[in-house]
Order: C-alpha cells, then sequence, then structure tokens
C-alpha cells in the first residue's frame, strides 16, 4: 500500500505526470501509474507537479528584532517545502534556532553567519572580534544536517570600516573547516566596491542580491555589464537573485539576461516586512517576475529546485525521481494580469500568474488558500 499517489498532473512542459510517494520518500514517477493503490489519493486534475520548491536565501528565525519570521509562513503556506536560512543566526544562537525549527513543517536549513551574533544588528561584521573560528566549527559539527553553509554580508553598512577583511576571513574559515560548505555573499552598498568582493570568490561561491540596482552592482553607468563580472560568472561564481526589499532591479535583471548571465537560483531574501508589505510578497511572485523577464519555466523551476539543492549538497531533494525525498510542489500556470514591483519601485504587469495548490513535504499535503 502506498501512502500517497499523487495523479492526473502534468511537468512543466506539459506533458502527464505522476508520483507515488511510500514512508516519505517517492517510489515511483511516470506519465500514468496505472493499478495502483494507495492511502491518499491527490488528483490535481491537471496542475504542473515539480519536485519541492527550495528558496535558498530568507531570514526566519523569529527572536530576531531587524529580520525575521516564521518559516512556516514563508515555506508550506505559500508552496515552498524547503527555506534556507541566509545567517541570521551565528554560533552563539544558532543552536535555538535549530530547536525551534524541528515543529516546523517546512523543511528548515541555515547557513552559519560568519559573525558569532549572526544579524543581532546591522553592523555584525564591523567588529573583527566577532569572527571566530573555533565557535564557528562547532556549532556546523553539532548540527551537520541542519547548517548547509556559510553567510558573509559584504557591504558598508554591515562590515562599517572593515572593507574586504571580513570576506577574506570567511574564506579563510571555509578552507579550514572539516566539511566543505558553500559560501554565499550578500552584495550592495560599498565599500568594498563588487570588484573586491568577485575577486575573493571561488567556484561554487554563491554571489547574491546578483541582480540589485545599486551603484555597486554588475551595471556600468552605459549599461553595459562590467568585465570583471562576466569573468567572474565564467568562472562559476553562482549568481542568486536574492530579491529582498533592496536587491532586485528589472532594468539590471533586463541587462543581464540580454547577456546571458542567467541566473543559477532564484530566491527571495524574504522576511516579514517584504512579505507582508512586499515587493517580495511571496515565491510565487518572484516567479512571475522571471516569467515577465522572459525566462521559460522550464528554465525558472531548476533556479528553485535542482540547482539549490545541489549546491547546498541536499542530495535527496530537488528532483522527481525515486528514492528522492518526497517534496512536491503543485500549481497552476494561467493567464492573468497581475502588477509586480521591484525593490526600486518600478512596476510592471505579468500576464502569467503562479498560483500554488499544494505542498507536499516528505509525503504529507498541505493545500495552499489563495495566491
Amino acid at each position: 500500500m502506498t501512502d500517497l499517489y499523487v495523479k492526473n498532473g502534468r511537468d512543466a512542459s506539459g506533458q502527464p505526470l505522476e508520483v507515488l510517494i511510500s514512508g516519505g520518500v517517492i517510489t515511483q514517477v511516470g506519465a500514468h501509474l496505472d493499478d495502483t493503490s494507495a492511502t491518499e489519493v491527490l488528483d490535481v486534475d491537471g496542475a504542473i507537479i515539480s519536485a519541492g520548491w527550495i528558496d535558498d536565501h530568507t531570514h526566519c528565525y523569529e527572536k530576531l528584532t531587524l529580520y525575521y519570521d516564521d518559516p512556516d509562513l514563508d515555506g508550506y503556506t505559500t508552496g515552498v517545502t524547503t527555506v534556507i536560512d541566509a545567517g541570521s543566526t551565528g554560533a552563539d544562537n544558532i543552536a535555538d534556532f535549530y530547536e525551534r525549527t524541528r515543529a516546523k513543517k517546512t523543511n528548515v536549513y541555515a547557513m552559519i553567519n560568519i559573525s558569532k551574533t549572526g544579524i543581532l544588528a546591522q553592523d555584525e561584521l564591523g567588529d573583527m572580534a566577532r569572527l571566530q573560528f573555533d565557535p564557528l566549527q562547532m556549532a556546523i559539527s553539532k548540527y551537520p544536517d541542519f547548517i548547509v553553509g556559510l553567510k558573509a554580508r559584504i557591504s558598508k553598512s554591515v562590515v562599517v570600516d572593515n572593507g574586504i577583511e571580513p570576506l577574506k576571513v570567511a574564506k579563510d574559515f571555509q578552507q579550514r573547516l572539516r566539511q566543505r560548505l558553500p559560501l554565499m555573499v550578500h552584495v550592495g552598498t560599498n565599500p568594498p566596491d563588487l570588484d573586491e568582493i568577485m575577486s575573493q570568490l571561488t567556484r561554487g561561491d554563491i554571489m547574491t542580491h546578483c541582480f540589485n540596482g545599486k551603484a555597486n552592482g554588475i551595471l556600468a553607468a552605459d549599461d553595459q555589464v562590467k568585465d570583471f563580472v562576466k569573468r567572474g560568472y565564467a568562472a562559476g561564481i553562482v549568481f542568486d537573485i536574492g530579491h529582498g526589499t533592496d536587491s532586485f532591479n528589472f532594468h539590471t535583471a533586463t541587462i543581464a539576461k540580454q547577456n546571458q548571465l542567467t541566473p543559477a537560483t532564484l530566491s527571495t531574501d524574504i522576511y516579514h516586512h517584504n512579505r507582508e508589505a512586499g515587493p517580495v510578497y511571496n515565491m510565487a511572485t518572484c516567479i512571475e517576475k522571471m516569467l515577465y523577464l522572459g525566462y521559460p519555466l522550464t528554465t525558472v523551476l531548476p533556479m528553485i529546485t535542482s540547482h539549490p539543492a545541489h549546491n547546498f549538497n541536499l542530495a535527496r531533494k530537488g528532483e522527481l525521481k525515486s528514492g528522492y525525498d518526497g517534496d512536491l510542489t503543485i500549481f497552476n500556470v494561467t493567464p492573468g494580469h497581475h502588477e509586480l514591483t521591484d525593490s526600486n519601485g518600478n512596476t510592471a504587469t505579468a500576464t502569467t500568474l503562479v498560483q500554488p495548490q499544494y505542498s507536499v513535504i516528505g509525503g504529507h499535503v498541505y493545500q495552499i488558500g489563495g495566491h
């Protein structure tokens, strides 16, 4: 007896798709799975079935006062089955964050901030004494299945007068760790300048807020993509959207697309304020923005499934394959109109709506109300 049979679905290309999940694990995927007996049958009536959406840049440690949220409000209630918190906590407080996430329905992972305090205030890298390797390594060793990466926020308000030095320390920490972890680097206002930052990054490092509209971004004053940005992209630096309140600009994203700088991952940088008041709202809205820019759904879906799973070594997530975790997102894509706003107040009108219907996590079905 199979636990869950999801029937009458289709993939992003419109081809028929059905999925069996048993014991929280995908056991079969096919166009039509006939003669199936299951405890629960979910007829999705032609909706799209994808691997569960993964948001690899969120802020969902509820005890903070600056950037915080409930992981479930960023997660399964919006079609996102897995969230990765991007450095809200450091060695001092990540244990408490771990304990708080155990009761959540959404899968929650964390990048650990290179500052032991996490983001208690905006300037966590303003005091180099907060960057301590031994507590960092101890936390990672204690929570190896929870901590999936390192996070360094390298912009003026965070590093204060320390320039590029915190990033150099982050790269040193990354090399010294007993286990290899990806490093996500937040970029924004300078100093340090973006070329300094990208010169420190190596293949597999993740540059989030890649399409922000700031002067220290990827575009020169003449709207050309800066040469060092192209070189970094070609060298394997991972470009992550990290939309957020201040970090996604339609114009920058358009020029980037014209230059074939396709982002590897689409993340929201969501927390309670930009979820409630925008411009982020949810992952579905961010997908609509990518569709508006001209990316096909077949290109966007890997940005929120297989690519982040690969980048953060989530070995059993991100794909619809036998033996993978039974995490699915079931959604409709329909014609319609929806006003979209970027982080600089520029607006556009979506003509394709993305409407999550169900989140499935470990074979448990959660219906989603509204878009």
